[in-house]
């Protein structure tokens, strides 16, 4: 038989990444080196990087000057970065992702100024435009180097400092992507000021989603500053957004960072969350939906006999005294149809297993791999009943 003289050949081998995350506040400050320190620490000897600069249009609108100040800033780097001739303003946003001429935008200039895998493309913005812009530098000469600037606070504790990049296709949310470590993310403070309350409180459910799922101590805190949260006291969001990347960081080097396997521990409350984007056609904020998603898997746990009720009601509490709304009508659309589909899309996106994280206390999670959607419709039905409008 010819395997007999052609044995089969096998090949094993890891790749190790490493990039840090910085906290700064005006990073485009002549007097802050903390991103010129960066780019003169990655300088080889005669070799000068280009650089292609992506900002979210929004980030624009509240800071006019940007565009010169970055500019300006650069003029003190030509030994070893080279900006391109334009720095991209585009639109912002979940839209941003379900249009097709920004991707090929993105990929043309790629393609024009001549980006190479050793040139970088520095994304600047919230989380829809960090994983549009992070899915062309993956994909474009099979990866160009990244460095994130998150503009929001979603972005800056959850999205912003991983690895997943990804753009929105057959109505499905981040149907294309690429798991693709970005090479330094920077944290600036300053850009925080100017979000609109929306904004400031959506990015913080995906503090409490981490903290209910791996930190009790974090979620203590959270619910001693909640009313300091909501009220913007920047000290108190500074430590939030801190201890949230530190903790998404931890599990990213300590687990399963590009998904092998079926579990997606960090996850929790998004099955849902996904579903009822597209189904308000993103009229909620990716952490409102979230929100939702986690009120109610906090209460399919508790019918599914995982979690008190004592927590139970800690959760919902703090998620309104935080300013969301547990509930929308889109999840009793079409007599919870939707959301079932919402579910086995779920499933199909995780690789045909279905995989969802619950709660058995405050800080301890558990892994479903069967879920009781008529316990799931008693959920909706509560939510509905005391959260309701």
């Amino acid at each position: 038989m010819i395997e007999d003289f052609f044995p089969p050949l096998f090949s094993e081998f890891q790749v190790h990444y490493r990039y840090t995350v910085q906290f700064t506040k005006g990073i485009f400050g002549s007097n802050n080196s903390c991103l010129s320190d960066f780019f003169l620490s990655e300088k080889k000897e005669g070799n000068i990087k280009k650089a292609l600069v992506v900002i979210d249009q929004g980030l624009v609108s509240h800071h006019p000057n940007l565009v010169y100040e970055i500019r300006s800033y650069f003029q003190n780097l030509t030994s070893c970065i080279q900006l391109t001739d334009d720095i991209m303003v585009i639109p912002g946003g979940e839209d941003c992702k379900n249009d097709p001429k920004l991707w090929d935008s993105l990929v043309n200039a790629v393609d024009l100024y001549g980006i190479d895998r050793h040139s970088y493309i520095i994304a600047i913005g919230g989380g829809a435009i960090l994983d549009l812009v992070g899915y062309a530098a993956a994909v474009s000469h099979r990866g160009i180097r990244l460095v994130r600037i998150p503009t929001t606070v979603l972005s800056q504790n959850d999205s912003g400092v991983g690895v997943k990049n990804g753009i929105n296709f057959q109505g499905k949310k981040n149907f294309l992507g690429s798991f693709a470590p970005p090479v330094a993310v920077f944290n600036d403070l300053l850009f925080l000021e100017s979000l609109d309350d929306r904004d400031w409180l959506s990015g913080m459910a995906e503090a409490i989603k981490v903290a209910l799922i791996k930190d009790k101590d974090f979620f203590l805190w959270i619910e001693a500053n909640a009313e300091a949260l909501r009220d913007r006291n920047l000290d108190k969001m500074f430590y939030l957004i801190h201890t949230c990347a530190k903790l998404h960081m931890d599990h990213i080097a300590k687990g399963d960072p590009f998904e092998f396997g079926s579990s997606r521990p960090l996850d929790f409350g998004h099955w849902a969350a996904h579903k009822l984007e597209y189904l308000t056609e993103f009229s909620l904020r990716h952490g409102e939906a979230v929100a939702i998603g986690m009120a109610l898997d906090t209460e399919y746990s508790f019918q599914s006999f995982l979690l008190s009720e004592k927590d139970k009601n800690r959760i919902h509490s703090l998620l309104k005294t935080i300013g969301f709304s547990l509930y929308h009508p889109k999840l009793s659309e079409g007599e919870k149809k939707n959301l079932y589909l919402g579910l086995q899309e779920f499933r199909e996106h995780l690789g045909g297993r279905l995989t969802i994280t619950l709660l058995s206390g405050i800080g301890f999670s558990k892994e479903a791999h069967e879920i009781d959607f008529g316990a799931v419709v008693r959920s909706v039905d509560f939510l509905e009943k005391f959260y309701g409008n």
